[in-house]
């Protein structure tokens, strides 16, 4: 009987051939990497054990209290930290950490502004006060979000010669701006799938202006958040882990929800909250 199997030809498939110069200096795409994943955070306090650390402890169980309270009924919830010592107030830095999410509010005073690493619960800083905010998004970055940092220049703003799809954008952005309901569905204007020239954004940027809030939401890439000088109207655009802009949209809305801490992300960090507390006591 003839058997069927025959040996492959010598001198062919993979690693039979030698290495060209052209092969050898072959690149590669990098792979995505920086992602930001949940790992549990036990916040190292012996270097503070010596000390009196109950009045952080407890202004603590107050914030979970909160957040799980905001979680089901909404609202906000403030804590000043002035009042503690260094050893309480570094226990609580050192707990909650720095999550995703961070703000400048270009206030009198400045305000920066950084979510920890449990969602939904802010460290607040400024000349004057140095606070904890429990809430979906600070109260300081709705109060004065659209106050002109630089004005809009508007529709009277000067058109270079490249200028084509832009203008149409700006009136439909001021329409949606001056008819602004809350409880309406978002409006987004997405420019990465409309045709447009570089001097169409240099054009909006200029009519739009800027207003007096920029937060960044980190994760899998960068989402930087800006307001303009148009009351509702927000610039968020997506970079992925290589800092390449993949989305570029306006969003006519009280604040994106991409800042936003979810319901469920407060309830979530009121749980996680307890936990921890409960591990360092």
């Amino acid at each position: 009987m003839t058997n069927p199997f025959m040996m492959p030809p010598t001198g062919f498939g993979p690693g039979s051939q030698p290495l060209d110069q052209q092969d050898e200096t072959l690149e590669y795409m990098p792979l995505p990497q920086d992602m930001r994943t949940y790992a549990p955070r036990i916040p190292d306090i012996e270097p503070l054990a010596e000390n009196d650390l109950s009045e952080a402890l407890d202004l603590l169980q107050d914030v979970a209290a909160a957040a799980s309270r905001i979680s089901g009924a909404g609202g906000t919830a403030r804590f000043d930290l002035g009042s503690l010592d260094a050893a309480n107030q570094a226990l609580i830095a050192e707990t909650l950490g720095s999550g995703e999410v961070a703000a400048k509010i270009r206030a009198i005073p400045a305000i920066a502004a950084q979510e920890s690493v449990f969602a939904g619960i802010w460290m607040l800083k400024s000349a004057e006060a140095d606070r904890i905010e429990v809430a979906a998004v600070p109260g300081c970055i709705t109060d004065n979000a659209f106050a002109p940092h630089r004005a809009a220049g508007g529709s009277d703003t000067a058109r270079a010669p490249g200028v084509v799809n832009a203008p149409p954008l700006l009136v439909e952005l001021a329409d949606k701006s001056a008819s602004f309901d809350a409880d309406a569905p978002l409006h987004v204007i997405n420019l990465s799938l409309l045709p447009h020239t570089e001097e169409d954004l240099a054009w909006l940027d200029t009519a739009v202006g800027e207003g007096a809030v920029t937060m960044l939401s980190r994760g899998y890439g960068n989402c930087r958040i800006t307001a303009t000088a148009i009351p509702h109207v927000w610039r968020v655009q997506f970079f992925n882990s290589q800092d390449t802009l993949i989305l570029d949209t306006f969003e006519v809305t009280t604040v994106p929800e991409v800042a936003c801490a979810a319901p469920e992300d407060l309830a979530d960090s009121a749980k996680r909250l307890v936990q921890v507390l409960e591990a360092i006591q």
